[in-house]
């Protein structure tokens, strides 16, 4: 091996993610400008109410039993691990503080977004690429009719939206699964519970978890988008664009999420 192969690596590493991030920038940036014609805009040049209802429909209500359940346990296990450390500080009862800030700062939205990305995502990159190999988005282009604002835009509002609402979902459904453990397990009355949880979460604690989710839904929807579109290869290169579609997206929800972390404990200093 070349003593040189580890810096081509890292290199060639550096050009595809600077290719993939601009070109994620692009694609955004044309979907924002072309929001307020599709919105607003004259009759036939506006997006399909119907279409985007639809999209939040499979992205978003179908997503609500696995996500609902993910982060059920997600809470219930938060209980079970953190009751034997906290019983011997004798604070038990605490445990809805510390499963309260965990699921309402963090683990709602990043659980909901990791799930979706799953659920959602791979599905749009799937669906856009099949309508590439297909020559389905040349039509469109000969047709004048611009696949961002009448695919890509509906998705990424779709995913947007309902990744918020998800958001909220999640927040309640991993409090309740704390409090069911609580409750059978660790002898916490339901009342208490719900005391402690809400004891040391402040209102900002909530909005910043729905704005965390607002921008993991336009990382999901676009990043699915970007490389549904760019499949090449025929049905080979749809299942690439697929599988890239998840790996990347869980990588990049982490990342922005450490940074938005970061940011907001900077904030409150």
């Amino acid at each position: 091996m070349s003593p040189l192969a580890p810096f081509t690596f890292l290199r060639t590493a550096a050009i595809d993610a600077v290719d993939l991030l601009g070109g994620i920038g692009l694609l955004l940036r044309d979907t924002i400008g072309s929001a307020k014609q599709a919105l607003f805009g004259k009759r036939g040049r506006r997006i399909s109410w119907a279409n985007l209802w639809e999209q939040m429909v499979r992205v978003g209500v179908k997503s609500i039993p696995i996500v609902s359940l993910v982060v059920f346990c997600i809470g219930a296990i938060l209980a079970l691990q953190m009751a034997p450390i906290l019983r011997d500080y004798g604070q038990v009862d605490k445990v809805a503080n510390v499963i309260g800030v965990a699921i309402f700062r963090e683990l709602g939205p990043l659980m909901a977004a990791i799930v979706l990305s799953g659920y959602a995502g791979a599905s749009i990159a799937a669906e856009v690429g099949a309508m590439v190999v297909s020559e389905e988005i040349e039509a469109m282009e000969t047709m004048a009719i611009s696949p961002v604002r009448f695919l890509v835009l509906p998705r990424v509002l779709a995913t947007t939206i309902m990744l918020v609402c998800l958001s909220a979902l999640a927040d309640i459904m991993g409090m309740l699964g704390g409090m069911v453990i609580a409750n059978l397990f660790l002898h916490i009355e339901p009342i208490k519970y719900l005391r402690n949880t809400f004891q040391p979460l402040k209102l900002m604690d909530f909005f910043t978890g729905l704005i965390k989710a607002g921008v993991f839904g336009v990382i999901i929807s676009s990043l699915a988008c970007y490389l549904g579109l760019g499949v090449k290869g025929g049905a080979t290169g749809v299942g690439q664009a697929t599988t890239r579609t998840v790996v990347l997206t869980i990588v990049s929800l982490i990342a922005v999420d450490l940074l938005f972390t970061a940011a907001f404990y900077f904030l409150e200093l």
